[in-house]
């Protein structure tokens, strides 16, 4: 089997739900078993036009899909939960955003699948929720740690939500 770290966002309705949902959904698959989950987390939005804040959570699975059978697997559970299609080349707001952060030390660069995820070191939003996780694990292109890739963001706050955890 193998271990993947993804991350769930959400913007857009119940943030909080949706992410839980989303989490409910990844554990319910026969394929995927959730070993823990970070706390959730309140950021504002990266790259985008919008105000409304994001909900961000880190899970860590045990797969034994592909990477591409694990990103259709997301991309079903988006859908699921009333993510729609992007109309334009931009960001947009959603209710559920689940991203394949990282699948081993695997990498993988295809058209419609970049794992490690291509934006993973510049996000706080990924970062810190994935320093609960696994502070020390190494990306596999840029060799660096979760705490070194945070420690070399120009701008890391987040802010802590409530302390919710989706329990397994």
């Amino acid at each position: 089997m193998a271990i993947a770290y993804l991350s769930l966002g959400s913007n857009k309705g119940d943030r909080i739900g949706y992410v839980q949902q989303a989490a409910s959904l990844l554990g319910a698959d026969e394929n995927i078993t959730i070993v823990r989950s970070s706390a959730f987390y309140e950021s504002e939005p990266w790259n985008m036009n919008t105000s409304t804040w994001f909900v961000n959570a880190v899970v860590e699975i045990k797969t034994k899909y592909s990477p591409k059978e694990l990103l259709e697997a997301c991309q079903r559970i988006e859908k699921q939960l009333g993510r729609e299609k992007k109309t334009t080349s931009n960001y947009e707001d959603r209710t559920i955003d689940i991203d394949i952060m990282f699948y081993n030390k695997d990498i993988v660069n295809e058209e419609d699948l970049v794992i490690p995820h291509k934006y993973v070191h510049l996000r706080a939003f990924t970062l810190v929720p994935m320093m609960e996780l696994n502070a020390d694990f190494v990306h596999p292109v840029l060799h660096k740690t979760i705490i070194e890739m945070h420690n070399d963001l120009e701008n890391p706050e987040m802010v802590f939500l409530y302390g919710t955890r989706v329990d397994f």
